[in-house]
């Protein structure tokens, strides 16, 4: 009897009551599609620090759902990284995806080290592992920002986490199955073991998209583009075309053996819903 795939979820923390209503409602709403697990992000620079430390540990509290903390090395000692690694399994949290982390420019800035920091997120895995966590990567089917295209040296990147103690990997969303399916290869090829999520983005905005796409080095599909550029200002056109890539995409992923999908909800359920039960991932 072979397990059903995974499906997951991720979420911001939220500025405001407003927002963090949002996030509780969206969850109770995607709670009743048994989500194996849902990851509670940082800000850019880690200027939520203290939202996802609580957001994530309310979490775990108030639900039964496992929970996956962001930790990044940005703008924190390696005490202070201890500290946090302390707060989360004090809550109950025993799962963490390690990050460099973004510098406060985004991620094609120079890197800025903080004193008695780290400067790689592959410090971040040996800390946390060797506080007995289970620890999580991201991976770049499209290459990571900062690496200029240089597959290998992602590839690279990634065995020395695994060697650390890393025992799974995230990727960043993407819209091209062939991408992730050459970098499960490539690892497989050099005797990796990681399991590889792939992770989804369902589409409700435009602007949105480009913004976030910019930020993560994702090129847009021009096929895509020419779809939205079609829809122009219509929201449930946008959504509706959102959740038709989504569903595509990742049933082609689930039909190439991808372990299962990891859904970037913005915070959000409907799209998400939509795109779970179209695909009978739930």
């Amino acid at each position: 009897m072979t397990s059903r795939p995974t499906f997951s979820l991720e979420f911001f923390p939220p500025k405001d009551e407003a927002g963090e209503s949002r996030l509780w409602s969206a969850l109770a709403e995607l709670q009743p599609l048994q989500p194996d697990y849902v990851a509670v992000t940082y800000g850019a620079g880690g200027s939520s620090r203290d939202r996802t430390i609580r957001i994530t540990s309310e979490i775990t509290a108030r639900t039964s759902i496992p929970t996956v903390a962001h930790l990044t090395c940005v703008g924190a000692t390696e005490s202070q990284l201890r500290e946090i690694l302390v707060q989360y399994r004090d809550a109950g949290i025993l799962s963490i995806l390690a990050l460099r982390g973004d510098p406060s420019g985004g991620p094609q800035s120079e890197w800025v080290s903080t004193p008695g920091g780290f400067d790689h997120a592959d410090q971040l895995v040996s800390l946390a592992t060797s506080l007995g966590f289970e620890v999580a990567v991201a991976a770049f089917p499209d290459g990571h920002p900062a690496s200029g295209g240089d597959f290998q040296r992602d590839i690279e990147v990634l065995l020395e986490k695994e060697r650390r103690g890393a025992t799974t990997a995230t990727t960043q969303f993407f819209f091209e199955p062939e991408r992730y399916f050459s970098l499960v290869a490539t690892l497989k090829s050099r005797g990796s073991a990681l399991t590889i999520y792939p992770g989804i983005l369902p589409i409700t905005n435009q602007k949105q998209l480009k913004r976030m796409a910019e930020l993560g080095g994702t090129p847009i599909p021009s096929w895509i583009e020419t779809e939205l550029n079609e829809a122009g200002d219509d929201a449930s056109k946008v959504r509706e075309i959102g959740i038709e890539i989504a569903s595509e995409l990742g049933s082609a992923l689930l039909s190439g053996g991808a372990p299962g999908l990891h859904f970037y909800t913005m915070n959000s359920s409907v799209s998400t819903s939509a795109i779970v039960k179209k695909i009978g991932l739930r």
